[in-house]
């Protein structure tokens, strides 16, 4: 897990053509001539980025087997994002910019399964990932680590870095051992300017503490991710001392400064405001991780009074986020005068053909693969009401896990205990229609990467996930109307922080105040027993804290696997060969308000 100093050194010494920056001397600088003082050089810097490209290279839903639409006319896909950057390019001259991205670039879309898992990089002589291909192409010049890196373990990324011609940066991406960076923490890019000392851009990259909890199983004593905060406070005065006259932070934190792992960690999950707050001497932030859009946000320094600039541009490169740095040399050193930020939308724009025909044969490979048929379903089967209604979809991701996990134990001490499993709604327009079932409609079923784990828990410890997951639904008094597009996420909670438990029979009263919702709790027909132990079949992400459900965390491991629940439950419906809901589906709980169904 060294660092690779030959390599980082060589990519951080990289400088721009030698041509004068955009921005002729301007009004101010006429004035001061006419005044006798020395004229005021000012020049223009423009940085560019991106965030959560999650292999997104087309404008292609690869789960619909059609072009990407949706109500808001948003379009995908690196393609565009080439063409949005070639015209920045040409309006402000290609070296006068920089272009960065904040990380999740290798998983999300069945295009970077396929080139982890089916035909993976890490073979002898194998492919080169379709996202190095295009962002090599495009000319990325550094991109942060994301969380999601780490999905497919060390390895896969180790290959992915080898293959990019640009650095993965990550200044709190720790080897476990000697607590040095793991990854080049920096990049510096010297830009040549006409009739001036050159400007230095230093671009610091940070990634997420909680890959700590997502990918415990890849990185638990090899890497350690300290907070961004303190490791961004030992890295911008170094930057500064080296001569850095611009630093860009590019951060795969969100703005809110709030976590999702509860307290499990020690450091705040999206802390990229407080970075800005908190660490002086930074001019700008991209911003990565939480997929929202960000076009500008000021945060004032707390030590300094300084603006700090940040913009987070649209996950799948719907939106390109640009930086306009204008800079100001006074007393023989440059100086940061003003940034601002404003983001483009690529459904501006058409596909850039160089990136279309360098990625077609990648695409068309993984059409094929995600349109293999595995089976025939009885019945069509759909996500539009699961959030709120036991939906025989869900049933089937429980069926196949406690399958799974039954089989693995199956041999152990713990085969006889009751196996019972958890399921999210992660979509709202997920679909296994009547007729042929292929590969893309399971995999629309179960769209992350996540994969099975079996724990031990007890009957009272499982009362309280199911109270903590019922605190996704919005309180509503008995007899009030009931809107089902407000009825759910209650304090932002995401659709994927809501689990059903299957193998129970309960009620969840939405009368009730969160944390006494539970009713009715059952197994085998009679009250649950608070000192049962069961076999909880969870994905990797809730074992290891995410969604920071009570007592799973911390509760005794069984067994665990490295196959993804979607490749699990697309060797279920192939061994049956028929998907009948007769074989998985179960109305194990319902909403009611005290005691009285809602629907």
């Amino acid at each position: 897990m060294a660092l690779n100093r030959r390599k980082f050194l060589e990519k951080s010494a990289v400088t721009g053509a030698g041509v004068a920056l955009a921005g002729a001397v301007g009004a101010p600088a006429a004035q001061a001539a006419e005044s006798g003082r020395k004229p005021v050089k000012r020049y223009s810097l423009t940085v560019m980025g991106t965030t959560d490209l999650h292999g997104h290279v087309f404008n292609w839903d690869y789960f619909k087997d059609a072009e990407y639409k949706d109500a808001a006319g948003n379009a995908q896909g690196l393609s565009r994002i080439s063409t949005l950057v070639n015209q920045v390019r040409k309006e402000k001259g290609r070296c006068n910019t920089l272009l960065l991205d904040a990380g999740d670039t290798i998983q999300g879309t069945p295009l970077t399964y396929y080139y982890a898992k089916v035909d993976p990089i890490t073979a002898k002589g194998g492919p080169v990932h379709p996202m190095a291909a295009a962002m090599n192409a495009i000319g990325y010049d550094a991109v942060a680590l994301g969380n999601h890196e780490f999905n497919y373990g060390i390895e896969t990324l180790r290959k992915f870095e080898e293959q990019c011609d640009f650095p993965l940066l990550g200044a709190n991406a720790l080897d476990a051992k000697t607590l040095k960076p793991a990854f080049p923490p920096y990049f510096i890019k010297t830009f040549h300017v006409k009739g001036a000392p050159p400007v230095k851009v230093a671009v610091l990259g940070l990634t997420n503490p909680g890959i700590a909890i997502w990918d415990k199983a890849y990185v638990q004593g090899k890497l350690t991710f300290p907070g961004l905060e303190e490791q961004a406070a030992k890295w911008v005065p170094k930057l500064r001392s080296m001569g850095a006259d611009v630093v860009v932070v590019s951060a795969h934190s969100g703005s809110s400064g709030t976590s999702s792992y509860g307290d499990q960690l020690p450091y705040v999950e999206n802390s990229a405001a407080l970075v800005a707050q908190q660490v002086p001497g930074i001019d700008a932030i991209l911003v990565g991780h939480a997929h929202v859009e960000i076009p500008e946000l000021k945060v004032v320094n707390a030590k300094t009074g300084k603006t700090v600039v940040l913009s987070e541009p649209l996950a799948y490169a719907e939106r390109l986020s640009l930086f306009d740095v204008e800079l100001v040399f006074e007393k023989g050193r440059w100086s940061v005068e003003s940034v601002s930020s404003k983001v483009l939308n690529s459904n501006s724009v058409a596909d850039d053909p160089k990136i279309t025909k360098l990625l077609k044969d990648d695409h068309d490979v993984v059409v094929k693969y995600v349109n293999q048929v595995v089976g025939t379903a009885t019945a069509t089967l759909t996500t539009v009401e699961a959030r709120y209604k036991d939906a025989p979809i869900i049933d089937l991701i429980t069926k196949v896990q406690e399958d799974v996990v039954r089989a693995a134990l199956a041999s152990t001490e713990y085969a006889s205990l009751p196996v019972i499993a958890q399921a999210s709604p992660f979509s709202r327009t997920s679909e296994i229609p009547a007729g042929a079932v292929t590969i893309r409609d399971l995999s629309s079923l179960y769209v992350y990467d996540n994969t099975l784990v079996a724990k031990l828990l007890t009957g009272a410890q499982i009362r309280a996930y199911l109270e903590y997951s019922a605190e996704y639904f919005v309180r509503t008094a008995a007899g009030a109307p009931v809107d089902v597009e407000k009825l759910t996420n209650a304090n932002n909670r995401p659709d994927y922080n809501y689990d059903y438990v299957s193998g129970l029979s309960y009620e969840i009263d939405i009368a009730q105040a969160a944390g006494s919702r539970i009713k009715n709790l059952t197994f085998n027909g009679a009250a649950l027993d608070d000192a049962q132990k069961f076999v909880f079949a969870v994905n990797n992400y809730r074992a290891n804290g995410g969604g920071a459900f009570p007592h799973v965390a911390s509760a005794t491991e069984l067994w665990s696997e490295s196959t993804e629940i979607r490749t699990r439950i697309a060797e279920w419906v192939t061994a049956k060969g028929v998907l009948d809901p007769k074989d998985f589906a179960s109305v194990d709980w319902k909403l009611t308000r005290d005691g009285t169904p809602v629907f």
